[in-house]
């Protein structure tokens, strides 16, 4: 008999996981729960979550509680009969309750080496603290935030060429290869919980707009990690000075540059090569970027249409 299966998710994160299910003959997926439609866009139309794509277009029933702890759904859940849930990049908490359910209960997809970096951001703070290593955990669920007990992980270095978005999709990949033989060894007793270290553990939070702010007194590796972190979502920013106001300009591509040296903003170079930044310690080179209302472009297409002088300050 095929182990019945409930999935839960909502993030892009969470689609190859559902997807690795769905192409396993061991697994019978009955159901996906994900987040309801939320509003998207500049027309603000509602929009449904990555992983209610993949499970429409699978054919798969799909719930969207707004609240997936409210006793009602509880009570929905288990007239699914699920033998075991999965749960990766869901966004909500689930009650002991729930999790009791099913008769292997449920196993979280993580994309950090638990008990580092539990919560909503572990991918960004990874890149933005300058790890050299990051990965994925599969682990037992419990009621508390990342904190169940450990059935496998598998690590993969941080490259320099990294940022979220390739960080990201690797995880993705990685999780689904490791969850489909971990739940068959773990559902036939080959797999013993580990409890995790509490006193190593650290938290991810979520990531805010305004974390996208560089700031360049700090040092070029600092600021170099930061755009990394946050390329795509939600951006890393400065300023540009404009006659007498300031313009957003964001900043996506940049390079290291420790031995250059100059005043923190300063541009002490602008050229095909790209803009060369002084920062508090060392200097990036900027080859991607985008004015507030303009589109994103290469530095030359930038400097083609609008020159741009050393030793303009931004920030």
């Amino acid at each position: 008999m095929p182990l019945r299966i409930v999935f839960m998710g909502t993030a892009e994160l969470a689609c190859a996981s559902l997807k690795a299910l769905l192409d396993c003959a061991d697994f019978e997926v009955a159901g996906v729960v994900t987040q309801p439609d939320r509003p998207r866009g500049r027309a603000l139309k509602l929009q449904p979550s990555p992983v209610k794509k993949v499970a429409v277009a699978a054919g798969l029933p799909v719930w969207q509680p707004e609240r997936a702890r409210q006793a009602e759904f509880t009570v929905l859940l288990a007239s699914l009969h699920p033998d075991l849930l999965v749960v990766a990049a869901y966004g909500q908490i689930l009650p002991q309750s729930m999790l009791d359910l099913p008769r292997f209960g449920g196993l979280n997809v993580h994309a950090s080496l638990l008990p580092k970096y539990r919560g909503a951001a572990p991918i960004q703070w990874a890149i933005l603290n300058g790890d050299p290593e990051t990965g994925v955990t599969i682990m037992k669920m419990a009621a508390g935030l990342d904190t169940g007990d450990i059935l496998r992980r598998q690590t993969t270095q941080i490259l320099p060429e990294d940022d979220s978005s390739s960080l990201h999709e690797r995880l993705a990949l990685l999780g689904a290869t490791l969850l489909v033989p971990t739940i068959l060894d773990y559902s036939s007793g080959k797999i013993t919980p580990q409890p995790q270290d509490e006193s190593a553990a650290s938290y991810a939070r979520k990531i805010t707009k305004e974390d996208g702010r560089l700031d360049w007194t700090r040092p070029a590796r600092a600021i170099w990690n930061q755009v990394r972190a946050f390329t795509p979502w939600p951006g890393a920013f400065t300023s540009l000075p404009e006659n007498s106001n300031r313009r957003l300009l964001k900043i996506f591509r940049v390079t290291l540059e420790e031995n250059a040296s100059g005043a923190p903003g300063e541009i002490v170079q602008a050229d095909k090569t790209g803009l060369l930044v002084a920062c508090g310690q060392g200097a990036l080179r900027i080859h991607d970027l985008q004015l507030e209302g303009g589109r994103k472009m290469t530095v030359p297409e930038w400097l083609a249409g609008r020159p741009l002088s050393a030793g303009t300050k931004l920030g």
